[in-house]
């Protein structure tokens, strides 16, 4: 059986494109710039890339990047677009708990819960940790965002979602926060690019900065630094706080 996450992506590229939540693109590929100090050398690997919007920008800013998505829908939405764009871009349909990258790549980046975070168990998610640490070399940087386990701990999950829906865009409901297994079960009313509306059971993991920073440590990584997540606008300077619904993680090998 399916999981929730595979069927989302089926015939949704487009419309995925049109959410709100992933119009941030130059200003999150302008702090990944910043983080890798403009090292065009440097070989990066994007995890979860989806429609390939952070492989796309970079690449046509000179980087050379590799993306990865368990979605062939998307895969394949991402060499269109790449071909519009007039970029060449390895896309590969790769399951990111099961990679075939051992010590190729400088720079992982896993951004707008690409991978990370939905998977239906703990030991899933850890799974794609670890699988972007053997991809990368022995001083590689790994930067990706999660939900922000703190968030629902002070504000409802249900009126974030509310406020942030928009017309013909994918409306979440039914949602229902777990503190024993830090989970968010809701359901996901969308339309796909057919024009069918669709409804699905979803449910994504939250993690608290102390989880993080373990779980890390516990794979080798030697510096690690959690802020808030602002989509379109990372910065360094941003805090992290109870009333970010995301963060961003910055580590080093």
């Amino acid at each position: 059986m399916k999981q929730w996450y595979e069927s989302l992506f089926e015939n949704y590229a487009h419309k995925y494109d049109k959410e709100c939540f992933v119009q941030g693109t130059a200003g999150e590929c302008d702090f990944i710039e910043e983080e890798i100090n403009c090292d065009k050398s440097l070989k990066i690997l994007d995890i979860g890339c989806g429609t390939g919007r952070h492989a796309i920008e970079l690449t046509k800013r000179g980087y050379n990047v590799t993306g990865v998505d368990l979605s062939e829908d998307q895969i394949k939405r991402a060499k269109e677009k790449a071909g519009e764009a007039g970029v060449t871009i390895d896309f590969q349909v790769q399951d990111a708990r099961n990679l075939p990258f051992e010590g190729e790549f400088d720079v992982a980046i896993m951004l707008c819960e690409g991978a990370f975070s939905l998977m239906e168990t703990d030991e899933m998610n850890f799974e794609i940790l670890k699988n972007a640490t053997k991809a990368l070399k022995s001083k590689g940087k790994f930067i990706f965002t999660t939900l922000n386990g703190l968030f629902p701990l002070f504000h409802s999950v249900k009126e974030f979602y509310e406020a942030a829906q928009k017309e013909g865009q994918s409306q979440y409901k039914d949602c229902s926060f777990d503190l024993m297994t830090f989970r968010d079960h809701n359901t996901v009313v969308f339309e796909d690019d057919s024009g069918n509306k669709r409804e699905l059971k979803c449910n994504e993991r939250y993690y608290v900065p102390s989880e993080i920073t373990w779980l890390l440590k516990s794979l080798g990584f030697k510096k690690i630094d959690i802020f808030g997540a602002k989509p379109g606008a990372f910065s360094k300077n941003d805090k992290l706080t109870t009333d970010d619904f995301e963060m961003l993680v910055v580590a080093e090998r």
